[in-house]
């Protein structure tokens, strides 16, 4: 190609019209030809490069890849990212089933937007479904519709916060929500038995709910009670300095306290009530006629203060009398 250039060059300086004429002419000619040749030349190569190339690919799955080392970090269950941000619907959460607040929570709803300014009433949608949420007892997608309905905003941007949030359960879970932490420090001290006694008593594991809908079982990070580890929270409650024994007599009482226990009956204080530090009696309180523990220490601590007793500020403590004498 780059002597075809210099072919048109030369005849620029070719100054007879008829000669000029005769030598474009055989420079068209050799432009022909070389597209000519580079044409038959790409189609007997073409044949070659594909059949080489559907033998390597026949030849790849035949050889032996190799086997790739891989440390396994976390002990809880696999869940498909699809579970976390993608719905299906099911026969319990599909948008036909119909959803309205109660009497009762629409005055509550009428409150939580009254405290936005009402050009940004749809900041509210975290608290609307968590009401949805305890209303209906999951946050369903015909609880994110009503939100989205309330608050005038776009459906999917309710979906993008109930997807974003844990809190939120979008698919239904038991009467107790027991949420084991099993991050480092409660790991630590113990979480481990805190969950074979869970799978014993209950007979479920990690993200199962059992046969009557009583309890639901789920594995999760830090609950922010490191200094009472271990801890697992059951509904809105904490229960902390757990182990394999009071986890037993925990879900024992709850399950008890479900079969007996009249509906809206009220909490009354047991005797064990003023338990102290350092006593081996926690704290109850009593749901009908069964006795209960009380949320917080199951050992005997009142919150997070040593279980030993205090190790720092024992003297008593000053008065004006001491710092001040002429006062």
């Amino acid at each position: 190609m780059y002597s075809v250039a210099l072919m048109y060059h030369v005849v620029s300086d070719v100054d007879d019209r008829g000669q000029r004429r005769l030598v474009l002419s055989v420079i068209q000619s050799i432009r022909l030809s070389i597209q000519s040749v580079s044409d038959r030349m790409a189609a007997r190569l073409t044949p070659f490069i594909l059949r080489a190339a559907s033998r390597r690919t026949a030849i790849a799955p035949c050889r032996p890849r190799p086997l790739l080392q891989r440390r396994q970090f976390a002990v809880s269950a696999r869940v498909a990212s699809d579970s976390l941000a993608v719905h299906r619907d099911s026969p319990e959460n599909n948008p036909s089933i119909p959803f309205s607040f109660t009497q009762q929570n629409l005055k509550l709803v009428d409150e939580i937007i009254s405290k936005y300014p009402t050009q940004y009433k749809k900041a509210a949608v975290m608290p609307l479904l968590d009401l949805g949420q305890r209303q209906h007892g999951f946050t369903s997608l015909s609880v994110m519709n009503e939100v989205a309905r309330i608050l005038e905003m776009p459906p999917m941007r309710v979906y993008e916060v109930a997807t974003f949030y844990t809190m939120y359960n979008r698919s239904p879970v038991g009467k107790y929500h027991v949420q084991v932490c099993t991050t480092t420090p409660c790991q630590l001290n113990g979480s481990d038995g805190v969950m074979e006694a869970m799978y014993a008593n209950l007979g479920i594991h990690n993200g199962e709910t059992t046969p009557d809908k009583l309890f639901t079982l789920v594995e999760v990070e830090c609950l922010g009670a490191c200094v009472n580890a271990p801890m697992v929270q059951i509904n809105d409650d904490y229960y902390e300095d757990l182990t394999p024994e009071s986890t037993h007599a925990l879900l024992d009482a709850l399950r008890s306290a479900s079969q007996r226990a009249a509906t809206g009956e009220a909490r009354t204080a047991a005797s064990g009530e003023t338990a102290g530090v350092g006593d081996a009696t926690p704290r109850k309180y009593r749901k009908g006629s069964t006795e209960l523990p009380s949320p917080g220490p199951l050992s005997g601590r009142r919150s997070c203060e040593p279980k030993a007793g205090p190790t720092s500020l024992t003297s008593p403590m000053w008065g004006p009398e001491t710092t001040r004498s002429d006062l």
